[in-house]
């Protein structure tokens, strides 16, 4: 979840912000053929596959069934001495020339470029064209990357293979769907702005033995509908104790407001190779450094910094969750326990750049990310994993569904659900979110301020407060973990529409921490989600 100076999150981002450069004149190692599959995928003839061999889904779900019975074969490292050479800004200099970009289609909607290996990105990965029933290899050569003289990378052996994939605009100035490290992939979300990951599978995330992290290991890609960028991916995944049939879909449709939605229905087929007990479905992976709720924690210029701020769930009852995140002072781990969940997903709610005033990474235009479950969960957990971090380049979020049930060595299970990368998740119209949190000294301005007293100021905001005055009986309902309240009342914000705030004091202390729930009703209704919390009285 951590890492070093130049980490995961940065290689990425800065392989999509690389340009493209010039020509590319490469040899098919089977001519005719490579011209046969090239011209169904619409790239040019002389790009180097590898020999046509049958492929379809029920054949990848039969290889990982069967491997599942096989032990683990950890990856062979490929050429490591020369990989440490290529560095960040060696990385940089390695750039996916225009003219072998990949077009899926006959209308090029859907252009595909690959990510070559480097120090941080040293795990192989075979990447196919499948078209039709048939899959053949895109075989690595250094003629389809433009590098400098001298450059480590010239000095590899010619099949390497290679780090992973990115699916461009039409334009090919950017990308919006990569995959590279691991089985994390991610896209640019409705802002064209890259922040948080999806990750295929997580084995023992936040458990006290270290985590296992399943990699995808072979790609097919296969393009869908021409009218549309629509693209479908299969991919391998491999671990110590698991191993699986991935089958994603992923649709980009943009609006007349340039906003941008990605869509993708995720097929997961798992193999169980050994016993697992965490296992975490449609997990993610994010940064919260600090925000409006944990102002203490600035030591940057800048107001807040994340990627996310908050966990929403959508309860298997109907029940909706907003959680805030923290930046914890040490390692913490929340379960919420549910049954045929409806949904969850790490959310960037505050849009506001006044509120981070970086215009270099814009968090504000960081993608939310939304699970529907299309195939019912069942009995189990959404996991939130929170580490401590000074600096913006570690991921230190992690959320995921962990089922009830231990995955058991010989099972098989399958998962199918979709993803939506958004700006906001849709909400209903007869409840209220909470759209930003405020923390300070508890107590009454002009008067002592009392010891070990805490304020909590929640802004709720919705059309559910239209006509409803300060006199019609809204009231907060806040229930602490331990501790004792004061001064909880709720009103709405003067001169702001359909905008109500509640507050509260809360006298606690020692270093456990205090789970904290409320909500605004009116009579017997909520108007309101239900803000959780944790707060640490000593920080």
């Amino acid at each position: 979840m951590t890492g070093s100076k130049f980490d995961r999150r940065q290689i990425l981002s800065g392989v999509a912000a690389t340009g493209l450069a010039a020509t590319l004149n490469v040899a098919a190692a089977d001519p005719a053929a490579a011209e046969s599959v090239a011209a169904k995928a619409g790239v040019k003839a002389g790009l180097k596959l590898g020999a046509p061999e049958k492929f379809s889904y029920a054949l990848l779900e039969q290889r990982a069934r069967e491997r599942a019975a096989l032990p683990w074969e950890p990856p062979v490292p490929v050429a490591p001495d020369l990989l440490d050479r290529i560095t960040y800004d060696a990385y940089q200099e390695i750039r996916f020339r225009r003219e072998a970009t990949l077009m899926l289609d006959e209308d090029r909607a859907v252009p595909v470029q690959l990510f070559h290996l480097g120090k941080q990105t040293r795990d192989s990965v075979k990447v196919y064209l499948y078209q039709d029933g048939e899959a053949q290899e895109v075989l690595y050569s250094s003629a389809l990357f433009d590098t400098p003289e001298g450059h480590p990378a010239r000095d590899l052996p010619p099949d390497v293979g290679f780090a992973g994939f990115r699916v461009m605009a039409p334009d090919l100035k950017t990308d919006w769907l990569a995959f590279l490290g691991a089985s994390y992939f991610r896209t640019s979300g409705p802002f064209n702005q890259y922040g948080l990951s999806a990750r295929g599978l997580a084995i023992d995330t936040g458990a006290p033995t270290p985590e296992e992290f399943p990699r995808f290991t072979d790609f097919w890609l296969e393009s869908g509908d021409n009218d549309a960028q629509i693209f479908t991916v299969y991919a391998y995944l491999d671990s110590q104790r698991v191993t699986g049939a991935y089958r994603i879909t992923a649709k980009r449709n943009v609006d007349a407001r340039n906003i941008a939605r990605v869509e993708m229905e995720v097929e997961a087929r798992l193999f169980a190779r050994a016993d697992i007990t965490r296992l975490g479905i449609a997990p993610f992976s994010s940064m919260y450094w600090y925000g409006e709720t944990s102002r203490r924690q600035i030591v940057d210029w800048r107001p807040e910094i994340h990627d996310s701020d908050g966990l929403a769930i959508w309860t298997g009852s109907g029940e909706r969750i907003w959680r805030p995140l923290n930046n914890p002072p040490r390692v913490m781990g929340n379960a919420f326990v549910d049954n045929d969940i409806r949904g969850f997903g790490l959310l960037q709610r505050d849009r506001d750049f006044v509120h981070y005033l970086d215009d270099s990474v814009f968090y504000e235009r960081r993608a939310s990310v939304w699970v529907e479950p299309i195939t019912p969960f069942g009995e189990g957990e959404v996991h939130l994993l929170e580490i401590p971090t000074d600096d913006e380049i570690h991921d230190n979020i992690a959320a995921y569904w962990c089922p009830k049930a231990p995955f058991k060595a010989g099972e098989s299970r399958t998962y199918v659900y979709r993803l939506r990368w958004l700006d906001d998740i849709p909400f209903p119209r007869a409840l209220a979110k909470a759209t930003a949190t405020w923390t300070g000294i508890g107590g009454r301005p002009g008067h002592k301020r009392p010891e070990g007293v805490r304020k909590f100021v929640v802004d709720f905001q919705g059309s559910v407060f239209r006509g409803i005055g300060r006199e019609d009986g809204v009231e907060i309902v806040v229930t602490p973990s331990r501790g004792t309240l004061s001064n909880a009342y709720c009103h709405p914000v003067v001169d702001q529409r359909e905008r109500w705030r509640a507050l509260f004091d809360l006298e606690a202390s020692g270093e456990e921490p205090v789970d904290i729930r409320m909500f605004l009703r009116k009579d017997d209704r909520a108007l309101t989600e239900t803000w959780v919390f944790q707060y640490f009285p000593e920080t």
